[in-house]
């Protein structure tokens, strides 16, 4: 790990146009479709795109980044909103969805609408719950706009499918059948995008003129599980302990917008080759934002006291949508095969939703799909951190030292035993905290 490198200076008056030029460097020109499962392709135009609780700008940048054009963002979140303002700061900015009046003329509204109520580590209040339930102004927007946009895109937590059987989908997909929209839905995982970081995501896709199911459904590679190696390293959350930890193997688990208690919570990481003290380590914020696409400083603006440590800038990295999986909607919106004739099966609405699914009017059908729609070139974690990470404290190893003692977890082999010795040096102060 080396702290170098790679970002790009705040200082550019063109920042945003420099991220957006080296997200396309890695893909295909927009207009040479890449070859798909189907060889038939159709080359859609690039969407105007409205974004709704954009937090930091993932869907857009992603988007962006294949062409499309955002012309419109809302957030309420002041941090969020000064990253916005300084990394798209040509485009509209509104502070809040339940005052906005009206939508511009876009093609695409995509919306990760929050998920505190809806989340595993959240409230778990539902779909109606208060901060959840704002995903009924999206509707809205949509049912006031002088010219309807041609799709519709929300994302949120795979929790949301088994959340009280299901409720907050069966909401979701009612209000989008009423209104004549099909609509299309798949768990996606960011590692299919070659990024190491655990982290899946619904994303359900809806219109009332093109059919969405080709775009999500149109590429499938199956099973995509890091295997074990000599080597591998892994990511876990330090503040579980009894019931879960989010072990990943060569990744992090999922980043988390912060604790129950509001405090940042950045996954620690097991290096069982590493030196004494710096086996378990917690990553760098630069190198939190490289784990969900954005290139390391993309957040400095949310800190306006630049002496606060790191200010809410890992709840902001923690709620953002990976950039890499926007890429590839963008992608797919661009340059996907018709038709698709996938096999299906009809499922229980009143029960939990099952990972990927479509339907039209009160219709809906199980669709059979991994959630690796691609294998794009895997970097191994140990790899991919650029910068200093710093070990452990000593206060959040023993605790979760002591966690891993009360726990009937199986861990692997060796972690709790190099754990106790982290604490113990850490107890000594032989490793600087």
């Amino acid at each position: 790990m080396h702290e170098t490198t790679g970002y790009l200076p705040d200082t550019s008056r063109n920042y945003r146009e420099l991220v957006v030029q080296r997200v396309r460097d890695v893909l295909p020109d927009p207009h040479t479709p890449r070859s798909m499962s189907v060889p038939q392709q159709r080359l859609n135009p690039r969407l105007r795109v409205a974004g709704l609780f954009a937090g930091i700008g993932g869907i857009e940048l992603g988007l962006d980044a294949f062409g499309h054009e955002t012309q419109l963002l809302c957030e309420l979140d002041g941090a969020a909103r000064r990253v916005l303002h300084s990394r798209f700061d040509s485009v509209d900015l509104h502070d809040d969805v339940t005052t906005l009046k009206a939508l511009p003329e876009v093609d695409l509204v995509v919306a990760g609408f929050p998920c505190q109520d809806l989340s595993q580590a959240g409230r778990t209040a539902g779909i109606r719950g208060g901060q959840s339930s704002l995903v009924s102004h999206v509707f809205r927007l949509l049912d006031s706009a002088k010219r309807e946009p041609r799709w519709l895109l929300l994302e949120n937590v795979p929790f949301m499918l088994q959340l009280d059987r299901g409720q907050a989908m069966t909401h979701l997909t009612t209000e989008l059948g009423r209104r004549g929209y099909r609509w299309a839905y798949r768990v996606v995982d960011a590692r299919s995008f070659g990024l190491p970081q655990r982290r899946q995501r619904v994303l359900l896709l809806a219109s009332r003129v093109d059919d969405p199911r080709p775009v999500l459904f149109g590429e499938e590679h199956g099973d995509g599980e890091p295997q074990v190696h000599e080597d591998s390293v892994y990511g876990f959350y330090w503040t579980e302990g009894l019931r879960g930890l989010g072990l990943a193997v060569d990744a992090v688990p999922t980043l988390k917008g912060g604790s129950t208690l509001g405090i940042p919570s950045p996954p620690a990481i097991w290096m069982p080759d590493a030196p004494l003290g710096r086996q378990f380590v917690t990553p760098d914020i630069r190198d939190a934002e490289r784990l969900q696409g954005f290139p390391a400083d993309w957040t400095l603006p949310a800190t306006a006291d630049p002496a606060r440590r790191n200010g809410p800038r890992w709840k902001l990295v923690g709620n953002a949508v990976s950039v890499p999986m926007a890429r590839w909607l963008g992608e797919r919106l661009s340059t996907h095969p018709e038709p698709w004739d996938g096999y299906v099966t009809p499922f229980d609405r009143s029960r939990s939703w099952p990972r990927a699914a479509w339907g039209e009017r009160d219709r809906s059908w199980q669709v059979h799909l991994s959630v690796w729609p691609r294998k794009e070139p895997f970097q191994q974690l140990a790899d991919f951190l650029q910068f200093e990470s710093r070990p452990l404290s000593r206060r959040a190893s023993a605790g979760f030292y002591e966690r891993t003692q009360r726990s009937s977890l199986r861990f692997p082999e060796g972690f709790t035993r190099a754990l106790q010795e982290h604490r113990d040096a850490m107890d000594r102060d032989l490793v600087p905290a």
